[in-house]
């Protein structure tokens, strides 16, 4: 699994009438681990949407070197997804596979073999029937990832992963990133805690308008705590 460099040529994006990012130019490298870093309403979530092929630009163009919408893989923040609709673990895990299935393939019971593998490789082996609105917030985030796995995508982008999660689930999802990361994958994740980004993402872009950062971690990110 070798993903394409990702490319972004001046590119501006608005959010509603505002500009939230404008002229930024830089690269994705193949199977990069990049921290997305920055200010409420800097432009994160909007920019994480655009490379998903989800926000069009407003100027500029993002190159994704030829990466079809199934091989981009993106983890919107759990808070913002409705949790009241009666739906199994298992059922929403399964629809990871939807993506590289076609829209017209139902899911079967190899289907639903998968979606409890990934739930068990999440640490939870034996919840694939309960309700989605029965769960945790940390049990909702495993579930979660275990759709990133079915999707297997070569670009993940996660908008804040480890947001209102404990410690113990904290841990094993990362466990589970850098596991994705060792397999070659680019993944652009999310962040606000800069002791979780200089701890474990060797690359950081950080938003702040017209003095965007973006490189190695260990080079600035002592300046952005200040």
């Amino acid at each position: 699994m070798t993903p394409p460099l990702i490319r972004l040529d001046h590119l501006t994006l608005r959010h509603g009438a505002r500009k939230v990012i404008c002229d930024l130019s830089g690269a994705f490298a193949p199977g990069s681990l990049t921290a997305l870093t920055g200010d409420n309403g800097a432009g994160k979530t909007t920019l994480l949407r655009a490379l998903a092929g989800l926000h069009p630009p407003f100027s500029g163009m993002i190159d994704r070197g030829g990466l079809t919408p199934a091989d981009i893989a993106l983890l919107p923040q759990g808070s913002q997804l409705d949790r009241g609709f009666p739906i199994a673990c298992r059922d929403v895990v399964a629809l990871g596979l939807s993506g590289r299935m076609g829209p017209f393939r139902g899911i079967g019971r190899a289907q639903l073999d998968q979606a409890d593998q990934a739930l068990s490789a999440v640490g939870l082996p034996d919840l694939g029937r309960r309700a989605i609105g029965a769960l945790s917030a940390g049990q909702f985030q495993r579930v979660l990832f275990a759709r990133l796995i079915l999707q297997d995508a070569p670009v993940l982008l996660l908008d804040e992963p480890f947001a209102a999660v404990d410690t113990a689930t904290a841990h094993d999802l990362l466990g589970i990133l850098h596991r994705w990361h060792q397999q070659g994958r680019t993944i652009v994740t999310v962040l606000h805690d800069l002791d979780l980004v200089r701890a474990h993402f060797p690359e950081t872009l950080h938003l702040n308008g017209e003095r965007t950062t973006w490189g190695p971690t260990a080079a600035w990110a002592p300046r952005v705590a200040a």
